[in-house]
């Protein structure tokens, strides 16, 4: 089994096809089950963020699953499947390893460096756990990334300006007005993105905050952050959303709406008695939150997507991103030996166990044909016979460990069980044995599809 990632991202796509594919909130546990409906796989998780949606799953077979998950997604976006693939990225096996820790360290983002993607991973693993569509490859995958991610901000200065989205956005906003101390914003939405938005505005000085939200309970929860540090903020129901619009010099939105939530119509008399007074609109929403022909209004600056996505600020500096890689590709390294290892120490589990079984077969065929051995006796040819088969095992089980960690090393398992006429089965009920204990103790549309996709998938990708 191993890994199959799908994904359409800032790098692959522009931002209509990211709004076509994007997995909203409540749709997401939807897809996880779409996705286990696929023969090929058996564990499934989604990343969907402002600028990514990226489907993990442990497939039986490359081809099978590429197919019905890429079906899937031309579904979901009602974008044709050539135009899909010609913006969808494929990563298999070791690949597939390599761009989740890349992604986690910040390295694939629009801000290089930004933290706010590992939140992200963790939050798509657990909702992937908590739905049941998570097992142990995933899980290490997952675990491993996040552990890579925090390695990178900790031993590199990635993130030494704290750059996010956000900070980005908020930076091209204050060009606009000069400075953002003292002015009036306001924040429509009040999830993840929203409450980094609200921190930034906190530290650059402003002089209120009014957060906008459907539920005016979770607005008042995100105001009531704002108030504890210090900065004037009011919670506003929805339906007051031009009022704040009005008000404010500077607005950031991120709802995770399916369509546009700041309309035309609302900007066009929020500004009405602006009159010089400039609005600028950070929409940082996938799909846009901001009608697009809010840009045509005079005195109003909408920044979005892909505009952040050209800013200079969105760059690392170029020695900080070569260490993180450095360190990815270190990690990986590390967890691939882990992961041969962890595939043929059952097949050792298993040739150790049926010796341990043709031992005792042995002993018993020798009491029938000595019955009359004492049991001192007996009890020395027991152990030297355990001695003789335990050393002449412990040479090839020790080197075949050594080999597994190379590439390919997974062919010296199959070597052993052909070898000690081990069956595949044996091999499997040793693996199930040991997940089991370490739970308790954890408490031909292919062929369309593989001709119109972007070369980098053949990266680990099989010959079969």
């Amino acid at each position: 089994m191993s890994v199959l990632l799908l994904g359409v991202s800032h790098r692959s796509a522009p931002v209509p096809v990211l709004e076509r594919v994007a997995i909203s909130d409540p749709d997401r546990p939807k897809m996880l089950d779409r996705i286990l409906t696929s023969p090929h796989v058996s564990e499934a998780m989604v990343v969907s963020t402002c600028n990514r949606v990226e489907i993990y799953a442990v497939v039986d077979a490359f081809h099978g699953a590429l197919a019905d998950l890429t079906t899937l997604l031309t579904d979901h976006s009602g974008l044709g499947l050539s135009e899909l693939t010609r913006h969808m990225y494929v990563r298999y096996s070791e690949a597939a390893a390599e761009h989740l820790f890349a992604v986690a360290s910040g390295l694939d983002s629009i801000v290089v460096g930004e933290q706010q993607i590992l939140g992200q991973i963790r939050s798509a693993y657990a909702e992937a756990d908590a739905h049941n569509t998570v097992g142990r490859t995933l899980h290490e995958l997952a675990q491993q990334s996040l552990r890579v991610g925090k390695r990178v901000h900790t031993e590199t200065g990635i993130d030494a300006a704290g750059a996010s989205v956000v900070s980005v956005a908020l930076d091209r906003a204050s060009r606009v007005h000069g400075e953002l101390a003292g002015r009036t914003a306001a924040v429509i939405g009040a999830g993840a993105m929203a409450g980094l938005a609200v921190a930034h505005l906190t530290r650059a000085g402003v002089d209120e905050i009014l957060v906008v939200n459907r539920t005016l309970e979770r607005a008042q929860n995100l105001a009531r952050t704002a108030s504890d540090s210090g900065v004037r903020a009011t919670a506003l129901h929805w339906d007051r959303i031009v009022e704040a619009l009005g008000a404010a010099d500077v607005a950031v939105t991120c709802t995770g709406s399916v369509g546009a939530v700041v309309h035309l119509a609302d900007v066009h008399h929020a500004i009405s008695d602006r009159k010089d007074r400039a609005l600028v609109l950070c929409d940082l929403g996938l799909p846009r939150d901001v009608d697009t022909a809010v840009s045509g209004l005079p005195g109003v600056h909408v920044l979005d997507m892909e505009t952040l996505q050209r800013d200079p600020g969105a760059g690392a500096a170029a020695s900080d991103a070569d260490a993180a890689r450095r360190i990815v590709a270190e990690e990986l390294a590390a967890y691939l030996d882990g992961q041969r290892l962890a595939e043929i120490t059952p097949t050792v589990a298993a040739l150790r166990r049926r010796a341990a079984e043709v031992v005792q077969a042995e002993l018993m065929r020798l009491d029938s044909k000595l019955p009359g051995l004492s049991d001192g006796d007996r009890g020395e040819v027991a152990n030297t016979v355990r001695r003789v088969v335990d050393k002449l095992l412990h040479a090839p089980t020790v080197r075949v460990k050594q080999l597994a960690s190379a590439p390919g090393g997974d062919s010296y398992a199959q070597a052993l069980r052909e070898l000690f006429e081990l069956s595949p089965v044996t091999a499997e009920a040793v693996t199930a044995t040991m997940e089991t204990v370490a739970g308790a103790l954890a408490d031909d549309h292919t062929a369309a599809t593989l001709s119109a996709l972007d070369p980098a998938f053949g990266k680990g990708a099989p010959n079969a």
